[in-house]
């Protein structure tokens, strides 16, 4: 092996001005939401550890440092062997806090040069991956990007650049955004190590994945708790037991195992969690979240393993909650009647679901049970994220894993009927009111997803007290043709109303309100973006939308007797509409209203 060198290098010297490429055999970027969550949580975290506020921009110079790990880099063409996840997630972080500056009319000189670089009049990306290209364009100039088609890389990276933004705290304000920005150009740290040729550098990377470096905390937990069963064959029946289950977990994803471990210890053991302060120190919650295994080794007596049968005990529960983790992976990702609403929740990425449902669950609970307790946890949560999104509050990781982590110990190791008694008054705390909160419900960019999913909902519940199959999946499957999109009833065409809006404020305010959206095929919304109301209501009318939509029209209402009955049944204002404005606008709010107290509503505690 040729010169190995490496050396500590902050973020900024690591991606100012310098091109890196990553080779065809391993260039996807495959990180997922609650990858960047985690990302994101531990780097703002350990920024506010610090920050105070007043401080001026050069008091970051004393602040302290965060360790992303090593990247291991390759030849003349810095060929990323090792950091790729890495290193292009805090390019996303980096575009995001870019765009942040714009808005707000600041800007950070650095920052562009460490995203890309230019040579000979041509600006190109620091990772430099030609198939990536239009996508990083549209993150960097904060503009949509069809990603229909795409490769995975792509997805993800536009998928991921939407989470941050989704996930982002609010903790980091306007006024300390160039603070942190410093920070993290100047005090994120790598090791890189560079090898000659590519072949040393893989040689590097194999050696450190084979040797002490590559025990993950999953493996030292195993290590730790086998050496403490005493049974030489009991032992053995339990490493087989555990080896099992480790690999069902990462089957679909490679840290599947490392993620199920985290929820299970969160939702069982953990008591207390880092105060939302600067200077707070981590505790269980946190503690967990990165070296699980030192922290069972530390909190043994807290977990109750005293002797050699307790440590045995240990590995059968891994083995039973591994295996209700994955019924309840599979239950997020697949749509299934019975765990509907673990369906739901996933839809709008609440990643801290898992360990919510796994809080109440005992050891001896029966499979029947075990899938009532997380139904009930599951409805609990649906109401949780429509109860705050329509009141523009975030549900994102950092924001809400505090009260999240409450109601786990709230529920933990409960019976049904406790369960239901405190899932009851966690609903009463909420204190939702569709009423107020959709009178001023808009889409923005926070509130998309959350609206869609609402539309979605609404129109398949419709669909299912109407003997119709509900098309709830379709209606949110963004990976098709042809998906569905919110489209808006009112043409944006101010000049078209001013007889009825005061100014482009006004006309924006009511065009968005979520009494003038709908849910159609992208093609038909293309299609309908100049038209005004008579021409859009044959469209809508002409079975290529949806109930919800096709109820603007008299069609709507003539032979469908179990529509009608269904109105008649619950009392809704459902109504046919020649022309679509303010009034009409407020009227379809308060049917929105009454369809929302049907599906989400305290039935579930019944």
């Amino acid at each position: 092996m040729k010169k190995i060198e490496g050396s500590p290098k902050n973020l900024k010297q690591l991606l100012q001005n310098t091109k890196y490429s990553i080779h065809y055999y391993q260039r996807e970027y495959m990180w997922q939401r609650k990858h960047i969550e985690e990302l994101i949580d531990d780097l703002t975290s350990e920024f506010l550890e610090y920050y105070k506020t007043d401080d001026p921009r050069q008091a970051v110079a004393d602040y302290g440092a965060y360790f992303m790990g090593s990247i291991v880099l390759a030849g003349r063409e810095n060929a990323i062997i090792d950091g790729q996840q890495r290193f292009s997630s805090l390019t996303l972080l980096l575009m995001y806090l870019n765009n942040r500056l714009k808005t707000i009319g600041q800007s950070y000189n650095m920052i562009e040069t460490m995203i890309f670089s230019e040579s000979f009049g041509t600006k190109s990306f620091n990772i430099n991956v030609e198939d990536r290209q239009d996508c990083m364009n549209a993150i960097f100039n904060d503009t949509d990007f069809d990603t229909t088609g795409a490769g995975e890389s792509v997805k993800n990276l536009y998928g991921r650049y939407q989470d941050i933004q989704d996930v982002f705290p609010a903790d980091i304000t306007d006024d300390m955004l160039l603070h942190f920005c410093d920070w993290v150009a100047e005090k994120v740290f790598f090791i890189e190590i560079v090898a000659t040729t590519e072949q040393d550098a893989h040689k590097v990377f194999v050696t450190m994945n084979d040797r002490g470096l590559s025990l993950t905390s999953t493996e030292m937990l195993k290590g730790y708790i086998l050496s403490e069963i005493k049974s030489d064959s009991s032992r053995e029946k339990m490493n087989g037991i555990w080896k099992d289950k480790v690999l069902t977990l990462k089957k679909d994803d490679d840290k599947g195992d490392e993620t199920f471990i985290k929820a299970w210890l969160r939702a069982h053991y953990a008591e207390t969690i880092r105060e939302t302060k600067a200077g707070a120190v981590n505790k269980d919650f946190d503690i967990i979240g990165g070296s699980f295994h030192k922290w069972v080794r530390d909190e043994r007596d807290k977990l109750g393993l005293n002797g050699s049968d307790d440590f045995e005990l240990f590995i059968k529960k891994f083995a039973k909650f591994a295996e209700v983790y994955e019924r309840i992976r599979q239950a997020e990702t697949t749509f299934a009647e019975e765990t509907k609403y673990v369906y739901y929740n996933a839809q709008v990425n609440f990643t801290l679901q898992p360990q919510l449902l796994l809080a109440p669950v005992c050891y001896e609970d029966s499979w029947p049970v075990i899938i009532e307790k997380i139904n009930l946890v599951a409805r609990f949560i649906d109401v949780l994220i429509v109860s705050r999104v329509t009141n523009y509050r975030s549900v994102d990781y950092s924001t809400i894993k505090n009260f999240v982590f409450n109601v786990t110990k709230d529920i933990r190791m409960t019976d049904i009927p406790t369960l239901k008694q405190k899932l009851e008054q966690q609903y009463i705390n909420l204190a939702f009111d569709p009423a107020a909160a959709l009178s001023d419900l808009r889409l923005n960019s926070f509130t998309k997803k959350y609206i869609k999913n609402i539309l979605a909902r609404i129109t398949g519940y419709i669909e299912e007290q109407t003997g119709v199959a509900s098309n709830y999946c379709n209606y949110m499957n963004t990976q098709t043709k042809n998906p569905f999109e919110i489209e808006h009833i009112i043409t944006d065409h101010y000049e078209w109303f001013t007889a009825e809006y005061s100014d482009q404020d006004d006309f924006r305010r009511w065009r968005n309100s979520i009494g003038a959206l709908l849910l159609l095929h992208k093609s038909i919304n293309a299609s309908l973006n100049d038209a005004k109301y008579d021409y859009k209501l044959k469209k809508y009318c002409s079975n290529e939308g949806n109930i919800y939509t096709e109820s603007l029209g008299d069609l709507a209402y003539q032979n469908n007797p179990k529509f009608k009955k269904f109105i008649a049944d619950n009392n809704l204002g459902f109504k046919s509409y020649t022309s679509f404005g303010k009034n009409e606008i407020t009227e379809r709010i308060a049917v929105l209203v009454d369809l929302v107290k049907l599906v989400w509503n305290d039935d579930m505690f019944m």
